[in-house]
Protein backbone atom coordinates (compact mmCIF):
# COMPACT_ATOMS: atom_id res chain seq x y z
CA UNK A 1 0.00 0.00 0.00
CA UNK A 2 2.77 2.60 1.49
CA UNK A 3 5.47 1.68 -1.11
CA UNK A 4 7.88 4.65 0.91
CA UNK A 5 7.16 7.73 3.31
CA UNK A 6 9.43 10.44 3.32
CA UNK A 7 9.30 13.02 6.09
CA UNK A 8 11.07 13.80 9.23
CA UNK A 9 12.10 11.63 12.27
CA UNK A 10 9.81 12.84 15.18
CA UNK A 11 11.29 10.18 17.27
CA UNK A 12 12.48 6.91 17.77
CA UNK A 13 11.55 3.83 19.75
CA UNK A 14 13.14 0.38 20.98
CA UNK A 15 12.92 -1.06 17.24
CA UNK A 16 11.71 2.08 14.89
CA UNK A 17 11.34 5.60 14.14
CA UNK A 18 8.32 8.02 14.09
CA UNK A 19 8.56 9.78 11.07
CA UNK A 20 6.11 12.54 10.29
CA UNK A 21 4.83 13.56 7.17
CA UNK A 22 1.74 15.62 6.33
CA UNK A 23 0.85 16.01 9.94
CA UNK A 24 1.32 12.69 10.56
CA UNK A 25 3.53 10.52 12.82
CA UNK A 26 4.05 6.89 11.50
CA UNK A 27 4.85 4.29 13.09
CA UNK A 28 7.76 2.02 11.55
CA UNK A 29 9.29 -0.64 12.48
CA UNK A 30 12.95 -0.52 11.33
CA UNK A 31 16.29 -2.78 11.78
CA UNK A 32 18.50 -1.21 14.36
CA UNK A 33 21.55 -1.03 11.55
CA UNK A 34 18.84 1.26 9.89
CA UNK A 35 18.04 2.99 12.74
CA UNK A 36 22.09 4.21 13.78
CA UNK A 37 22.49 5.25 9.75
CA UNK A 38 18.93 7.59 10.49
CA UNK A 39 20.17 8.98 13.43
CA UNK A 40 22.71 11.07 12.06
CA UNK A 41 20.10 12.35 9.43
CA UNK A 42 19.15 16.37 10.07
CA UNK A 43 17.01 16.92 7.17
CA UNK A 44 13.76 14.79 5.66
CA UNK A 45 14.51 10.83 4.95
CA UNK A 46 12.84 8.09 2.57
CA UNK A 47 12.01 5.13 4.50
CA UNK A 48 10.83 1.90 1.20
CA UNK A 49 7.81 0.56 3.39
CA UNK A 50 6.01 -2.87 3.81
CA UNK A 51 2.59 -2.82 5.32
CA UNK A 52 1.82 -6.05 7.38
CA UNK A 53 -1.93 -7.26 7.85
CA UNK A 54 -2.65 -9.37 10.77
CA UNK A 55 -6.02 -10.20 12.50
CA UNK A 56 -5.10 -8.37 15.69
CA UNK A 57 -2.35 -6.03 14.39
CA UNK A 58 -1.41 -3.59 11.36
CA UNK A 59 1.94 -2.77 10.92
CA UNK A 60 4.35 -0.66 8.84
CA UNK A 61 8.37 -2.02 8.60
CA UNK A 62 10.56 0.36 6.98
CA UNK A 63 13.93 0.49 5.68
CA UNK A 64 16.89 2.75 4.21
CA UNK A 65 17.58 0.90 0.95
CA UNK A 66 15.43 -0.83 -2.18
CA UNK A 67 17.55 -4.02 -1.06
CA UNK A 68 17.05 -4.08 2.12
CA UNK A 69 13.52 -3.73 1.68
CA UNK A 70 13.66 -6.82 -0.80
CA UNK A 71 15.69 -8.71 1.28
CA UNK A 72 13.18 -8.79 4.31
CA UNK A 73 10.66 -10.00 1.81
CA UNK A 74 12.42 -13.01 1.01
CA UNK A 75 13.25 -13.82 4.47
CA UNK A 76 9.23 -13.71 5.07
CA UNK A 77 8.87 -15.91 2.57
CA UNK A 78 10.99 -18.56 4.76
CA UNK A 79 8.61 -20.91 6.83
CA UNK A 80 8.91 -20.47 10.60
CA UNK A 81 10.02 -16.35 9.60
CA UNK A 82 7.99 -13.71 10.51
CA UNK A 83 8.30 -9.81 10.19
CA UNK A 84 9.93 -9.62 14.04
CA UNK A 85 12.73 -12.70 13.02
CA UNK A 86 13.34 -11.34 9.72
CA UNK A 87 13.78 -7.66 11.60
CA UNK A 88 16.12 -9.45 14.21
CA UNK A 89 17.82 -10.40 11.34
CA UNK A 90 18.56 -7.49 9.90
CA UNK A 91 19.45 -5.41 12.71
CA UNK A 92 22.33 -7.73 13.22
CA UNK A 93 23.71 -8.10 9.61
CA UNK A 94 23.79 -5.60 6.68
CA UNK A 95 21.82 -6.77 3.63
CA UNK A 96 25.55 -7.30 1.63
CA UNK A 97 26.61 -9.64 5.09
CA UNK A 98 23.46 -11.23 4.64
CA UNK A 99 23.57 -12.31 1.13
CA UNK A 100 27.06 -13.72 1.72
CA UNK A 101 25.90 -15.79 4.95
CA UNK A 102 23.76 -17.34 2.92
CA UNK A 103 25.37 -17.69 -0.65
CA UNK A 104 28.02 -19.47 1.95
CA UNK A 105 25.80 -21.32 4.08
CA UNK A 106 27.34 -20.32 6.93
CA UNK A 107 24.32 -21.35 9.44
CA UNK A 108 26.75 -20.55 12.54
CA UNK A 109 27.42 -16.97 11.54
CA UNK A 110 23.26 -16.75 11.40
CA UNK A 111 22.45 -18.33 14.62
CA UNK A 112 24.04 -15.33 16.39
CA UNK A 113 21.04 -13.47 15.43
CA UNK A 114 18.92 -13.45 18.67
CA UNK A 115 15.31 -15.67 18.62
CA UNK A 116 17.17 -17.48 15.31
CA UNK A 117 17.86 -21.27 16.15
CA UNK A 118 19.86 -24.21 14.19
CA UNK A 119 17.19 -25.19 12.15
CA UNK A 120 15.10 -21.81 11.34
CA UNK A 121 19.17 -21.09 10.20
CA UNK A 122 19.24 -23.52 7.75
CA UNK A 123 15.91 -23.46 6.31
CA UNK A 124 16.79 -19.97 5.35
CA UNK A 125 20.07 -21.00 3.76
CA UNK A 126 18.21 -24.19 1.83
CA UNK A 127 15.62 -21.79 0.64
CA UNK A 128 17.10 -18.56 0.13
CA UNK A 129 20.44 -19.41 -1.24
CA UNK A 130 19.54 -19.74 -4.75
CA UNK A 131 17.42 -16.64 -4.66
CA UNK A 132 20.09 -14.32 -3.59
CA UNK A 133 20.83 -12.50 -7.09
CA UNK A 134 24.28 -10.64 -7.93
CA UNK A 135 26.79 -11.06 -4.82
CA UNK A 136 29.94 -11.00 -7.11
CA UNK A 137 31.87 -8.75 -4.76
CA UNK A 138 31.97 -12.20 -2.89
CA UNK A 139 32.02 -14.80 -5.36
CA UNK A 140 35.16 -17.37 -5.39
CA UNK A 141 34.50 -18.18 -8.90
CA UNK A 142 38.11 -16.64 -9.11
CA UNK A 143 39.49 -19.90 -7.71
CA UNK A 144 41.06 -21.66 -10.45
CA UNK A 145 39.54 -25.72 -11.13
CA UNK A 146 42.56 -27.14 -10.00
CA UNK A 147 42.06 -25.69 -6.74
CA UNK A 148 38.31 -26.49 -6.34
CA UNK A 149 39.23 -30.26 -5.27
CA UNK A 150 41.07 -28.85 -1.80
CA UNK A 151 38.59 -25.72 -1.29
CA UNK A 152 36.42 -28.11 1.13
CA UNK A 153 39.52 -28.91 2.77
CA UNK A 154 40.76 -25.48 3.41
CA UNK A 155 37.56 -24.44 4.51
CA UNK A 156 37.20 -27.34 7.04
CA UNK A 157 40.48 -25.96 8.47
CA UNK A 158 40.14 -22.81 8.55
CA UNK A 159 36.55 -23.26 10.39
CA UNK A 160 38.48 -26.01 12.72
CA UNK A 161 40.92 -22.40 13.85
CA UNK A 162 37.65 -20.86 14.50
CA UNK A 163 36.79 -18.78 11.37
CA UNK A 164 33.51 -19.09 10.04
CA UNK A 165 32.65 -19.92 6.78
CA UNK A 166 31.86 -17.07 4.81
CA UNK A 167 35.26 -15.47 6.48
CA UNK A 168 37.14 -19.05 5.15
CA UNK A 169 35.46 -18.77 1.95
CA UNK A 170 36.86 -15.02 1.27
CA UNK A 171 39.91 -15.14 2.10
CA UNK A 172 40.13 -18.02 -0.30
CA UNK A 173 38.58 -16.06 -2.97
CA UNK A 174 41.26 -13.64 -2.57
CA UNK A 175 44.16 -15.96 -3.21
CA UNK A 176 45.80 -15.06 -6.68
CA UNK A 177 48.64 -17.08 -6.15
CA UNK A 178 47.87 -20.42 -8.28
CA UNK A 179 49.10 -24.13 -6.55
CA UNK A 180 47.14 -27.52 -5.56
CA UNK A 181 48.53 -27.57 -2.28
CA UNK A 182 46.03 -27.74 0.28
CA UNK A 183 48.81 -26.93 2.73
CA UNK A 184 49.69 -23.97 0.95
CA UNK A 185 46.34 -22.59 0.06
CA UNK A 186 45.49 -22.84 4.03
CA UNK A 187 48.48 -20.40 4.41
CA UNK A 188 48.09 -18.11 1.77
CA UNK A 189 44.20 -18.13 3.20
CA UNK A 190 45.51 -17.02 7.14
CA UNK A 191 47.46 -14.14 5.52
CA UNK A 192 44.60 -12.80 3.50
CA UNK A 193 42.51 -13.45 7.30
CA UNK A 194 45.48 -11.23 8.87
CA UNK A 195 44.77 -8.50 6.72
CA UNK A 196 41.19 -7.93 6.95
Amino acid sequence: MFHFIKGKVHSFFENGIILENGGIGYEIHVPQLSINYIKDKKDEILIYTVMMVREDDVSLYGFATKDDIVMFKKLLTVNGVGAKAALSIMSTYLTPELKKIIVFEDVTTLIKVSGIGKKTAQRIVLELKDKMGDVDEYDVKNISVNRKSGKDEVVEALTGLGYTKSEAFEAIGLITKETDSVEELIKLALINLSRQ
